[in-house]
């Protein structure tokens, strides 16, 4: 478990003559013309004329081509489907095209006997489903396509048109629309920072907290006001995220220290794998608090030194937390992890893991690298305290503050005198789930909106075409 930082082609085929033949009969008596066919005699559907009609078809008992055009199939305001011996092909418009694998949508069926209505898990096996499957018949139904297979007894799957193009890979053409914005921000965040109230936060309606758990989700940290001033306030605040998580510290800490020095930029943790938050502070008395977005800091670093970038993408940094004679923490692996961390499929950078005080020896760079490294984190650090980078507020009693440690670096500044504090950590998986389920109610997506009236689509108090499944 992750946690999360709370301070406060279509291919044609060359066919038999006689199968040609045989289609091409069916196709005039339909009064369509042919574009794409079966060796097997199973599907056909025509693009020649534009986009005002696919024929729908069948293969027959007898193998020998052509069954029936389906009514839904004469509709001019439906995707185009056609269909070779390995994929479906959709047409969404004259310039974008999806194509799906019959395998892959075999695998993705959502019927009861397939996918558990109330679990969401799969029940097929995809590992007897033969690879050279292909769909007996394709119908276009007004809300998605519907898909025939051969079996025992003849399997019907059915795909929402917004399921299929929300989820196309050949080529992904709307995964974007599923991403939320985030809102990279430097200094200038003092004018408007993210904020709730903490009656928002805490009204049973649970609209403040979609409202709170998305600022965080794009501002990667939200302020709550008008928190009462005691620990216990603090600490149901907190729960309305998630449970508290269990550390080696105290599962809700009071802390009480005398002059504090300035802390360094740190992303907490990176010695562990699920990266655990500092406290969520309930209130300092002294000491001003200092954050920055790491996704911004790692912009200008991209724009300005490109090279350094991809180093601290590459090169992973060990981490440990040893303070303790009882205790010692590192990642797994071992090697710990890059600075800048993208998601594999998207290169999207989701993650900033920078904590030099807690960094463990390099003994694994290479020899060519070593300076190159060393300039490419000094790079960092200096667009990190850039003036324009540094978010620095004084927090008052009665204000906390909740960060997404796997974005936004936090430090503050030196003091004399008592600091008193109270906070806890909230793993991101909690974090995440909560989100999205208070997305479910108050902000579906564009699929959930269009499946959302289908027979047996809702069971359980969740859409099984969700894009989260």
């Amino acid at each position: 478990m992750n946690c999360f930082r709370s301070i406060l082609s279509f291919s044609s085929a060359k066919f038999p003559s006689r199968t040609c033949t045989t289609l091409h009969r069916s196709a005039a008596r339909l009064r369509l013309p042919i574009s794409a066919t079966s060796s097997r005699g199973v599907y056909t559907s025509q693009i020649s004329q534009g986009f005002g009609s696919v024929a729908a078809v069948k293969k027959d008992s007898s193998g020998s081509g052509l069954a029936r055009l389906d009514d839904d199939m004469q509709r001019k305001d439906l995707p185009i489907v056609t269909a070779n011996e390995r994929k479906v092909t959709i047409g969404w418009d004259t310039k974008t095209w999806s194509r799906f694998h019959n395998i892959w949508l075999r695998d993705h069926c959502r019927c009861p006997k397939c996918f558990h209505p109330i679990t969401k898990q799969r029940l097929l096996n995809t590992f007897e489903i033969p690879s050279d499957i292909q769909p007996l018949g394709i119908q276009r139904k007004a809300d998605g396509l519907e898909l025939t297979w051969q079996s025992s007894e003849p399997h019907v799957s059915f795909y929402p048109w917004s399921w299929l193009q929300s989820n196309s890979y050949d080529p992904a053409i709307n995964h974007a629309q599923t991403i939320i914005e985030k809102v990279e921000w430097g200094t200038k965040i003092a004018q408007s920072p993210p904020t709730v109230t903490y009656s928002e936060a805490m009204d049973q309606d649970d609209r403040g907290l979609f409202k709170w758990l998305t600022d965080i989700d794009q501002f990667g940290f939200s302020f709550i006001s008008g928190v009462p001033p005691t620990p216990e306030a603090t600490e149901k605040l907190v729960e309305r995220i998630g449970f508290i998580r269990e550390t080696q510290s105290p599962s809700f800490l009071r802390k009480q220290n005398c002059e504090c020095p300035l802390t360094p930029f740190t992303a907490d943790r990176p010695r562990w794998t699920s990266t655990i938050s500092p406290p969520f502070p309930h209130r300092w008395q002294w000491g001003a608090t200092l954050l920055a977005d790491g996704f911004y800091v790692a912009s200008i670093l991209k724009e300005l030194h490109p090279e350094y970038y991809d180093i601290l993408s590459r090169v992973s940094v060990p981490a440990h937390a040893a303070g303790e004679a009882s205790s010692i923490y590192y990642p797994s692996p071992r090697s710990g992890y890059p600075v800048l961390g993208h998601d594999p499929c998207t290169r999207e950078l989701v993650q900033v893991r920078w904590n030099n005080d807690d960094r463990s020896v390099m003994n694994h760079l290479e020899p060519d690298l070593v300076e190159k490294w060393y300039e490419a984190i000094s790079a960092w650090n200096k667009c990190l305290k850039s003036p324009d980078s540094e978010y620095w507020v004084q927090l008052q009693p009665g204000t906390a503050v909740v960060v997404d440690n796997h974005r936004v670096l936090h430090g503050r500044s030196a003091f004399d005198g008592k600091r008193r504090m109270c906070g806890a950590y909230v793993g991101i998986d909690e974090y995440r789930s909560k989100l999205a389920v208070l997305r479910e109610r108050f902000a579906p997506d564009t699929v959930q909106r269009a499946t959302d009236h289908l027979p047996q689509a809702n069971i359980n108090g969740r859409n099984i075409w969700n894009s989260a499944l």
